[in-house]
């Protein structure tokens, strides 16, 4: 059994790096090895100085990551920059007893740092679908103790049902919908409207929203924005990009039309406000 899948988990710590590990994280994080390129070697490096996860601090929230088979936990562990512009930009527009909301959650590192930005008086809604990724999450969630975080273990789509979802590449933060002839690896999750989501968690305002689900984003948001009330509508919202060529419809472009105003984009995001 792996320790993603135990029941009782060892208490956060228990993987702390030891002294090679740590001196390799240090490396990495202050050179230019922190760079996408490199990591897949450092984290190679770091496991065979000692095989399985390492429990470290990421922006302030604790997670045990699995960087072996996760480019996200292996971008978080060693570049210390990782996300920060989008962190930035979410923290900018969402106040102390604010409201953030993460569809594609993957283990936490969105919600869980912006837990300490809402503070314990505010709200997180975390959503992630992958029973994997999910419990490598909820672990992440206990270690941080972010009780004004909701975990979600569903899909966000366009309708309340089931939709199926794999995993490609290698790669468990890249869990996508599957649009065409499912692989071998697909199950099926849950899936719920996020203004189901949003309802069952309580919320009616949401400050900030980031969403990443691999190409999915337009059947959430499309039909979120056509269904929800303008009083439900985030004020800001980070949208990756990078997989938008299989987007149905273009939910930048919708946002746009609704009063959005794109204010970034990086290589793989967009950051729009209103």
């Amino acid at each position: 059994m792996t320790p993603d899948h135990d029941p009782s988990p060892a208490p956060f710590g228990a993987f702390a790096p030891n002294a090679a590990q740590a001196a390799i994280i240090r490396l990495a994080k202050q050179s230019g090895l922190k760079r996408g390129a490199f990591r897949p070697w450092l984290s190679r490096l770091v496991n065979l100085m000692r095989g399985g996860p390492v429990d470290v601090s990421y922006q302030g929230a604790s997670f045990r990551f699995y960087h072996q088979g996760s480019a996200t936990e292996r971008g978080a562990l060693f570049n210390p920059d990782y996300n920060l512009d989008e962190l930035d930009f979410l923290r900018q527009h969402t106040p102390a007893g604010g409201v953030f909301v993460d569809v594609g959650a993957n283990v936490g590192t969105f919600a869980l740092v912006m837990a300490h930005q809402v503070g314990p008086q505010g709200k997180v809604v975390a959503i992630e679908p992958h029973p994997t990724t999910f419990a490598r999450l909820s672990f992440n969630h206990a270690a941080s103790r972010a009780t004004q975080v909701r975990l979600v273990q569903a899909a966000a789509g366009d309708s309340d049902g089931e939709l199926m979802i794999e995993t490609g590449g290698g790669n468990l933060g890249a869990s996508r919908v599957v649009t065409g002839t499912a692989s071998a690896d697909a199950i099926n999750v849950p899936s719920l409207r996020l203004t189901r989501i949003l309802d069952e968690a309580g919320v009616t305002k949401v400050d900030a929203l980031k969403i990443d689900v691999e190409g999915f984003e337009d059947r959430v948001l499309i039909g979120f924005f056509r269904d929800a009330p303008p009083s439900l509508w985030p004020r800001a919202v980070v949208i990756e990009h990078l997989s938008q060529n299989e987007w149905r419809k273009d939910c930048i472009a919708d946002m746009v039309a609704r009063g959005f105003a794109i204010t970034r984009r990086t290589r793989s995001n967009t950051f729009l406000s209103r």
